[in-house]
């Protein structure tokens, strides 16, 4: 579901982003959108149990519970940054034609 959304606001940022702002522009859109995406997980808890109650089965460590966040994140935006790479790049090539 959360991979929905952000593939949704993905479709969003790139029907939005300024074409100026060209491969920046992108580089941006996709590093906030992957920051969002982290965050929302990581705010979620694992597998929707308490803060608390994850780090305890990270032995309390914040920063490995984080790291864990960051791969998850990191492994589920391929289809975010994909859609929204195609949505940019339909709209260059309608820009130069």
């Amino acid at each position: 579901m959360l991979v929905a959304v952000i593939t949704g606001l993905a479709v969003l940022a790139g029907l939005f982003l300024p074409l100026r702002w060209g491969v920046f522009g992108f580089l941006g859109a996709a590093t906030l959108l992957y920051l969002g995406f982290f965050a929302l997980l990581a705010a979620r808890g694992f597998e929707g149990l308490p803060l608390s109650e994850s780090l305890l089965l990270f032995e309390g460590s914040t920063v490995a519970y984080l790291a864990f966040n960051l791969q998850v994140a990191y492994r589920a935006f391929a289809l975010p940054v994909l859609v929204l790479a195609a949505v940019f790049v339909l709209r260059q090539q309608r820009k130069t034609q």
